[in-house]
């Protein structure tokens, strides 16, 4: 599941805040490790 709202952050269709909250702290990880920097 963290990896399907990892690429919709990541395409620009859903920003951290509409990720649910029991997967945004792995989505957050995704795109950390992918150089993206994160602001809630």
């Amino acid at each position: 599941m963290a990896e399907i709202y990892y690429n919709l952050v990541k395409a620009g269709r859903r920003t951290i805040k509409q990720v649910p909250a029991s997967v945004r702290s792995e989505v957050i990880a995704l795109l950390q490790a992918d150089g993206i920097v994160v602001t809630e």
